[in-house]
């Protein structure tokens, strides 16, 4: 490790400036690499993470882990000579635990299945969910009423990739369709898993910490198969009960430090990473290791002793799985000053080596951070550029808002291999990829809230409903209720 920080470290210290008639302030060059040098050689990203993974593990929204992993983080952004940190609530619907699950098939065969509730699913009734498998294939108000006879007292088999396959909106129906379900009598709705040798991954089928109208629950992949191989020859019952902890409305914390700018501390650039996670694993790639960025990136800006021309603010969000409920919470509280947002920058795709940002469709954006990539990030190999669109993470209402959003780019090759599952742990975690997505999040931001000029305008709402329709998420926002 000591060879790799080294080595990178001269790399850096050695880089050319990039000659740009766009080229970034003076000196920046000469800041970006004892930025990148501080994170590289005196670096705590990997503490940070195997804080977050070993001491607090799956940090689910609501719970206590989360509730002290919060406190936890603000201490660090103060240990970094950071004096403005606070934790800011915002609303949760309701909290969830998981409960142990038992689950089995009694015809036309006895034995054990791999079963577990899905995320703010309700507790099975008392004894448990006992009825034969109703396969469903149409998602229709029409469909579901016309066979309610069929579906009544009945497990309802959800085959998510054939009922997802129209993508988001598609999703939508699926979270409408359950209280269709309970309405026509449906005692549970079971998913199969996607993921081979009946490993289960955590996540659930609703938008916003609600608790789902009826029990749902995840259903092992060969398991899955056994009982659509099985349906065509007669009925097949199942049997399973958990019971988990449900909660009403309660308060989670943003943890939100700022480092005031020497010129301009009116104006900011907000770097976040949620903190939540599920249960399974121990949210080490998803979200410790993009947290770790933003938590050394906050450290090692700090370090510099001289603020940068803007101020810079260090977010760690709550109830993303849940819906992105802690950033699009502080987009709200915030909104009178988001005018003097310049941009906002997130993480949240693991540990894989840096590629890069995504601008998030424009091209304006695109255009305004190349000299940066290329004079500053390129010996970090974090000097790509893709114009892919998303929401899918805490960036996502910064971008409703108009502000130019910048989502870190990294290679995830085996990223799905764990997201979400048991094996999301510390040991998957890549120490050199770490650091150097380390280093590149606190050069851009640092880049940014020094240069001159802000990167690129707010756009106008009718600008980012353009970005929208060509990414194909319009119709899916409005469902949802984020898109008036």
């Amino acid at each position: 490790m000591k060879l790799f920080r080294a080595a990178l470290l001269s790399l850096v210290l050695l880089l050319p400036p990039v000659v740009s008639a766009q080229q970034p302030a003076a000196g920046s060059e000469q800041t970006s690499a004892r930025l990148a040098g501080e994170v590289l050689v005196n670096g705590r990203a990997m503490e940070y993470v195997r804080n977050l993974s070993d001491k607090f593990g799956g940090r689910v929204s609501g719970s206590a882990a989360y509730d002290r992993s919060a406190e936890w983080a603000a201490e660090q952004f103060r240990a970094a000579g950071i004096k403005d940190v606070r934790l800011e609530p915002f609303p949760l619907e309701s909290t969830w635990a998981r409960g142990r699950a038992r689950a089995r098939m009694t015809a036309p065969l006895e034995r054990p299945l791999h079963l577990e509730s899905l995320g703010w699913s309700p507790s099975t009734p008392a004894g448990g969910v006992r009825g034969e498998i109703y396969m469903l294939t149409d998602l229709s108000r029409d469909f579901i009423r016309r066979e309610s006879g069929k579906i009544k007292g009945r497990v309802v088999l959800l085959d998510l990739a054939a009922l997802l396959k129209d993508g988001y909106a598609a999703f939508t129906n699926l979270v409408a369709a359950q209280s269709l379900l309970k309405e026509a009598g449906a005692a549970a709705a079971v998913v199969g898993s996607a993921d081979p040798n009946n490993v289960l991954n955590a996540f659930s089928l609703n938008w916003g910490a609600r608790i789902s109208p009826l029990p749902l629950a995840q259903l092992g992949m060969e398991d899955t198969t056994l009982i659509q191989r099985l349906l065509p020859q007669g009925a097949v019952t199942v049997e399973f009960q958990y019971e988990n902890r449900t909660g009403g409305a309660a308060v989670d914390n943003n943890v939100v430090a700022e480092i005031r700018g020497r010129e301009h501390p009116e104006e900011w650039i907000i770097v976040g990473a949620h903190l939540d996670s599920w249960d399974y694993g121990t949210g080490a790639q998803d979200n410790g290791a993009g947290c770790a960025m933003v938590l050394e990136a906050a450290r090692a800006i700090a370090a510099l002793g001289t603020p940068p021309r803007r101020s810079i603010r260090f977010a760690l969000w709550g109830g993303e799985e849940q819906g992105l409920l802690g950033s699009a919470a502080y987009v709200r509280a915030h909104a009178r000053e988001l005018k003097d947002c310049v941009a906002a920058l997130n993480t949240d795709n693991g540990a894989g080596h840096p590629r890069g940002w995504k601008v998030e469709g424009r091209e304006d954006v695109q255009a305004a951070m190349t000299p940066i990539s290329e004079s500053l990030l390129a010996g970090l190999g974090g000097d790509g550029l893709s114009p892919e669109l998303t929401f899918d993470t805490d960036h996502g209402h910064f971008l409703l808002a108009g502000v130019p959003a910048l989502d870190l780019w990294v290679d995830m090759k085996h990223y799905d291999d764990i997201h979400h599952k048991p094996g999301d742990t510390l040991d998957k975690i890549a120490a050199h990829n770490l650091i150097a997505g380390a280093a590149v999040v606190a050069v851009t931001a640092h880049a940014l809230a020094e240069r001159p000029t802000r990167i690129a305008p707010q756009l106008k709402r009718d600008a980012v409903a353009g970005l929208l329709k060509k990414a194909n998420l319009e119709e899916f926002l409005k469902a949802i209720g984020v898109w008036k």
